[in-house]
């Protein structure tokens, strides 16, 4: 079986990240198109949790032959092994693109941690959850996974610090973090100046929660009829745990840099009314006109995610013209073609919706020589 509308949640976020990634490069944007500076979530940050709840859903079918009694063989889980070195190297390369020379790699100062690297851990750990532990044992996991990050963070002291901050650097995860890799591998950008990580090891714990959402979510339409009442059941759910993380955040704040677990039930509210809403028009409704271009680029999500990474990183990387005053191609495109006429809001909006626009017309190429790059 496979699931149309789970193709289509996908375009829309990939379409989406490449979104908030393109505009958020210039100075000016509309707040939405940005991350929360820390506690508190935008539209931008639902982007990425989003994908690790696909991830999941995904895998509730793919994993779906294997029960306790009929157990998967070493051939399968070296095949998740594999999808995951290959999404974590894949991230590494990303990282150490172009830091100071197009074909060198610094390894004295590559950040070890990034986005692909987090997917990768979260689909590796989460896969061995669902294989291993029997559907009980996997919600009693997901549960102390976010009870235990949450009174680590809350309670735990932090040498020179102390128990409770959330700040970059004086978080117990930002904490574990330096213990465990160092510094010259960490996050330097967004204030953390190599003293912790927005996506660290430690909170990569309550990013396999994210996974496993998706997880339960998936088996249980896998388990249902295709009728409104799914799709109704899915917005319960989501909107139960909207209430749930906003609850939570009062006591354990929101924030994606911590990846909260307030955060990962909150976010999870926001998947699956987002899924629920694809379910009732594609499968329900039958309604896939309009979503054809989005299934498009779900198809490919993984590849246009790498490929519109490089291409950020080239663009703010080579110049036009020569000199130390020559501007970016970025701010050359930006300031030239976009922002001069529309302002430097509108410009960033308008520049990034173009990029999006770039990538779906990639997208479509691939899919009609019937490409589809996956690990």
């Amino acid at each position: 079986m496979r699931l149309t509308s789970l193709d289509v949640f996908r375009g829309i976020t990939i379409a989406g990240m490449i979104l908030v990634n393109m505009a958020g490069v210039a100075d000016d944007v509309y707040p939405p198109l940005a991350h929360a500076d820390w506690h508190g979530c935008t539209p931008t940050d639902l982007v990425f949790p989003f994908f690790l709840f696909i991830v999941g859903v995904a895998m509730s079918f793919s994993l779906s032959k294997y029960t306790q009694e009929n157990k998967p063989s070493s051939a399968v889980y070296w095949r998740i092994l594999r999808r995951a070195a290959i999404l974590f190297v894949l991230g590494l390369l990303l990282n150490g693109f172009w830091n100071k020379g197009i074909w060198t790699f610094d390894l004295s100062n590559i950040r070890i941690m990034g986005v692909l690297q987090r997917i990768s851990l979260s689909y590796l750990f989460a896969s061995l959850a669902v294989l291993n532990l029997p559907r009980k044992g996997q919600w009693i996991l997901a549960l102390l996974l976010l009870i235990g990050y949450w009174l680590a963070m809350m309670y735990v002291p932090v040498p020179g610090y102390g128990a409770g901050v959330l700040t970059r650097e004086g978080n117990f995860g930002a904490y574990v973090d330096r213990l465990i890799i160092p510094k010259a591998h960490l996050y330097a950008g967004d204030g953390f100046k190599n003293l912790g990580d927005p996506e660290g090891l430690f909170s990569t714990i309550p990013a396999i929660v994210s996974a496993l959402a998706g997880y339960f979510t998936g088996d249980w339409i896998r388990k249902q009829p295709v009728q409104t009442r799914t799709s109704v059941g899915l917005g319960l759910f989501g909107i139960g745990c909207l209430i749930i993380g906003w609850a939570w955040g009062w006591v354990f704040p929101i924030n994606k840099k911590l990846w909260t677990s307030s955060y990962v039930v909150f976010t999870s509210g926001w998947a699956l009314l987002l899924l629920a809403a694809c379910y009732e028009l594609i499968e329900v409704k039958l309604r896939k006109r309009w979503s054809k271009p989005l299934e498009i680029m779900g198809l490919n999500a993984i590849a246009l995610f790498v490929a519109s990474v490089l291409f950020i990183k080239i663009l703010v990387r080579t110049k036009i013209g020569t000199g130390e005053t020559a501007p970016s191609t970025y701010n050359w495109i930006y300031q030239n073609l976009f922002a001069s006429w529309a302002g430097t809001f509108n410009g960033s909006l308008l520049f990034a919706l173009a990029t999006v626009l770039l990538w779906w017309a990639v997208a479509v190429l691939l899919y009609r020589q019937r490409w589809f790059l996956k690990v």
